[in-house]
């Protein structure tokens, strides 16, 4: 197993390539105002909700069209400069840090839904269109997009981080839901991956290939998603918990049973806590799942009905039903809510946030050993989780100007990646690899793995411009690199 990441190396190649004069003038000769140097600007977009730190940017290029973004590509190719893509900055794991310099390329005003294909169930966006602008413009079709991250992050950044959420339980992660994209590569040439069909059995996966990649073999400009009817009924339900654990065997029950259960998030009581105070809610201050049911409403009834029978097991009490849109979203506020509350509980702080996912059978043991470690210390935290899906998040909240406290998270976090890849688990389950998770890839994944992901990343990325320093360093400088 990897020694702990410390604050020494969680930025392994933050070294600033130079950025040569005339590639920046070529730049604001192609396009004027939409290529900004001003430091305001490139602050902005050089950092995201992570707590890491990095030089910013050279420059920024707002992107209008996938002409524009090849042709940033192709100057960024010719003089040797790399490339990171952006559009909301809601990311975790430092993928938007110029830690190799650079230009930021901002998509942000690609915002079109080009297709909507309702008797196929899909629909072509821009990159820069947000999972709840989607939805809205898609709503009278009666058709929905279901893969909610919590943020109202790009569908650009969902796909290039391979999203997932609240939904992920019943509809899937980005992975199962992208069926086609278009991407400028490192050269600045447009392909597309992927069509509409179902299926295709027609040469390399390259569709999933680059779902997942986080900027570093091209930059997405279009993609195509499934889409599904909504729902003829929603039950919402808040039910609270003695402990952490009957909640989760709760959990594991329902999943075990195929109760086709499309939501179930945990909150521990630290969080609700948290959100209590932030959002002016009422919430019982102990752990709790935070459900929901869709079909009909016969159905939704009956799901609900033997639910609530497996949390009586569990000793869980004080159920809360909704039906209607407005108390679902009261009842989701404190999900939504939980990162923004845990930040404001600690004026000054940063987050340095975590994930991880493990096979469902062993989620208790995973959580339960988490939270005695991290309770044995000062370090305050928060903890959500899809745990439908095996998935949770840690949060530990620390004062960026003490670096005893980050080294505690760090230690923290470290115990809890090794632990969830001891029982079966991944080092990530949503929030992607970017800076804070390249020490555990080859541990998960093997040495081998990782030097196929670099030759891949050599064949499509020869000069290494492509959202360089993320996932693994290009170049081995150890065996377990």
């Amino acid at each position: 197993m990897n020694a702990p990441a410390t604050s020494q190396h969680l930025l392994p190649e933050i070294h600033q390539r130079a950025v040569p004069a005339a590639f920046i003038d070529a730049l604001k000769a192609h396009f004027g105002e939409r290529c900004s140097t001003a430091l305001v600007v490139r602050e902005q977009h050089g950092r995201d909700e992570s707590s890491f730190e990095a030089p910013p940017p050279a420059a920024v290029v707002f992107a209008e069209s996938t002409a524009d973004v090849s042709s940033a590509v192709q100057l960024a190719a010719e003089h040797r400069v790399p490339v990171i893509p952006f559009g909301v900055g809601s990311s975790l794991e430092g993928h938007l840090l110029a830690v190799q310099g650079g230009i930021s390329i901002d998509v942000s005003r690609m915002n079109q839904i080009l297709c909507v294909n309702a008797d196929d169930l899909t629909v072509t966006v821009q990159p820069g269109v947000t999972r709840k602008q989607l939805n809205d413009e898609i709503k009278s079709t009666g058709l929905f997009f279901p893969i909610d991250p919590g943020a109202d992050a790009t569908l650009g950044g969902m796909a290039a981080t391979r999203a997932s959420g609240t939904n992920a339980v019943r509809y899937g992660t980005m992975r199962e839901n992208v069926l086609a994209l278009e991407v400028v590569t490192a050269s600045g040439e447009i392909i597309r991956t992927g069509t509409r069909a179902k299926k295709s059995a027609a040469g390399y996966d390259l569709t999933r290939l680059m779902v997942g990649s986080e900027g570093t073999l091209g930059v997405i400009t279009e993609v195509t998603v499934k889409l599904y009817p909504l729902p003829e009924a929603v039950l919402a339900a808040i039910c609270s918990f003695p402990s952490i654990e009957a909640a989760v065997r709760s959990t594991i029950q329902i999943i075990q049973l195929g109760i086709p259960i499309a939501r179930v998030e945990l909150i521990d009581a630290h969080t609700v806590r948290m959100v209590n105070q932030y959002a002016k809610l009422g919430l019982r201050e102990e752990p709790l799942l935070l459900m929901e049911f869709h079909g009909s409403p016969a159905s939704v009834k009956e799901q609900a009905e033997l639910v609530q029978e497996i949390a009586s097991e569990h000793a869980g009490n004080a159920f809360e039903w909704a039906t209607t849109p407005e108390e679902r979203t009261r009842l989701w506020t404190a999900r939504h809510n939980a990162y923004f509350a845990a930040i404001q509980s600690k004026p000054g702080c940063r987050a340095i946030s975590t994930d991880t996912c493990v096979p469902i059978s062993r989620l208790a043991d995973c959580l339960l050993d988490s939270i005695a470690e991290a309770d044995a210390t000062d370090i305050p935290y928060f903890l959500v989780g899809h745990v439908g899906d095996g998935n949770f998040h840690f949060g530990y909240l620390i004062d960026p100007a003490k670096p005893e406290e980050r080294e505690i998270a760090e230690r923290l976090n470290h115990q809890l990646v090794s632990r969830a890849l001891s029982l079966g688990g991944t080092c990530t389950g949503e929030h992607g690899v970017g800076l804070h998770k390249m020490d555990f890839l080859v541990t998960e994944t093997g040495a081998g793995a990782v030097a196929m992901m670099r030759a891949i990343k050599q064949a499509l990325d020869p000069h290494n411009i492509m959202n360089p320093g993320k996932i693994f360093t290009q170049h081995a400088t150890n065996p377990n690199q």
